[in-house]
């Protein structure tokens, strides 16, 4: 300690700190290392003086208009649907059209097919003609080659009349011989034709099949896309909801069961074949992203109308949490059904957080002045201990509109707003469902 304070001695020698008073003046010795304790001391308060006022400055422009930014956040969640929807009818113009050009396609197949089927057929009756054709040409050879053999032995047998007969036999087996290499010709000349028709079907078959395999490859990255996407911007909603303790499924039957209005352009599409279809044909997809861009739909529909908005806005500090607690009136532990919000000055502006109906608006007991919203779900909000009521009970409110102002009515320690939300009675933590939300909007 001597040589600690031995070195502090060059940059803070001792001092004495007179004192007076009427019995005397006494003094206090402050030595180096008490000199620099002091002044660490003041040091280390300025500085965590600063580091808390920064702190308070961003903070407040870190809360400002957080309402106008939630509304920012909700608009841009439904252009995004809106754009993904335009995708999503373009994608499947795209699809019906490559649909139409298939058929198309098969059905000049078909032709094609049918085409190169006949000339088949054409090509096995000429052939059978020419088999027919020569079978005669060889019988008729064999009758000239018989003639000229009879006419040799006429002409040497000096038979005149027998001659004649036999030279007009053989005049007709020349005729008739020389229609038979006409009509063989021309056989071949046909046949050849039928070929080179067949092997233009053929060619044009299997560039048409090759056509459908690249429409089928470009229909199959279109869904793969569009299936991506859905997938996305499906998940975050089924957390939404699943965090908040619902399950998705039921959210999405009672919203279908109370909402019977469904766009045209999600409507699946209609197909009419034998069987089953295939789950891989574009149709199937096309279907199930129909049906998934309409549960986003129906899961839209549901955040409308359910609690997930903050109901004030500001710089405020969440006073009480949720759940056991110490009873601000000293009367023990005790359940906290909700959170207090406070920090906030008098008739600070409550908002109504979804789309409801207020069920009460006036004084009851220790909450003071209370107003209570119902949703569908079996959902219920409170907001008591207000300054100041702008609903009454049974009017229609949407998310945003002014429904109160905060205060320190009925059992209240000070300026504050006690918010509670209730599933079918049973209270559940307010913020996890705004932390739920805020995930995704």
């Amino acid at each position: 300690m001597e040589h600690l304070n031995f070195v502090l001695e060059r940059y803070l020698p001792e001092r004495r700190l007179f004192l007076r008073s009427e019995a005397g003046t006494r003094y206090v010795r402050l030595r180096p290392i008490s000199q620099a304790v002091v002044l660490t001391v003041a040091a280390g308060y300025m500085t965590f003086s600063l580091v808390a006022t920064a702190m308070l400055f961003y903070g407040l422009i870190g809360s400002a208009d957080l309402r106008e930014a939630a509304l920012r956040e909700q608009t841009y969640f439904e252009t995004r649907l809106n754009e993904m929807a335009e995708q999503r009818d373009t994608a499947l113009t795209e699809a019906q059209a490559a649909h139409l050009r298939y058929g198309e396609a098969m059905d000049r197949v078909a032709v094609m097919q049918g085409l190169v089927l006949e000339g088949e057929q054409r090509i096995m009756e000429l052939e059978q003609g020419i088999d027919a054709l020569q079978a005669s040409f060889g019988a008729v050879m064999g009758e000239r080659d018989a003639a000229l053999a009879r006419l040799d032995e006429v002409e040497s047998g000096d038979a005149n009349a027998e001659l004649a007969r036999v030279s007009q036999q053989l005049t007709e087996v020349e005729q008739t011989l020389d229609f038979l290499m006409g009509a063989l010709g021309q056989t071949a000349d046909e046949r050849e034709t039928m070929r080179a028709l067949a092997d233009s079907a053929s060619q044009q078959t299997e560039f048409l099949a090759l056509e459908n395999r690249l429409i089928q490859d470009r229909n199959n990255r279109i869904f793969t896309t569009l299936e991506t996407a859905v997938s996305t911007s499906m998940e975050p909603l089924e957390a939404l909801f699943r965090n908040a303790g619902f399950e998705p499924q039921q959210i999405i039957e009672q919203v279908r069961s109370g909402y019977q209005a469904s766009s045209a352009s999600l409507m699946p599409i209609s197909i009419s074949t034998s069987g089953t279809m295939d789950p891989q044909s574009d149709e199937a997809r096309a279907n199930a992203l129909l049906s998934t861009l309409a549960d986003i739909d129906l899961y839209r529909i549901a955040a409308e109308r359910t609690p997930y908005a903050m109901p004030i806005f500001g710089r405020m500090r969440l006073s009480s949490d949720f759940g056991s607690r110490s009873d601000p009136f000293g009367r023990g532990r005790r359940l906290h059904n909700g959170v207090d919000w406070a920090g906030l000055p008098l008739d600070t502006p409550v908002y109504a957080p979804g789309d409801g109906r207020v069920t009460f608006a006036g004084r009851r007991g220790s909450w003071g002045n209370l107003v209570i919203i119902e949703y569908d779900f079996g959902m219920e909000t409170y907001f008591a201990h207000l300054n100041s009521i702008n609903v009454t009970a049974g009017q229609r409110v949407s998310r945003g509109d002014r429904i109160a102002g905060i205060g320190t009515s009925g059992r209240s320690t000070g300026v504050h707003l006690h918010y509670e939300v209730r599933v079918n009675g049973s209270q559940i933590n307010p913020l996890t469902y705004i932390r739920a939300a805020q995930n995704v909007f």
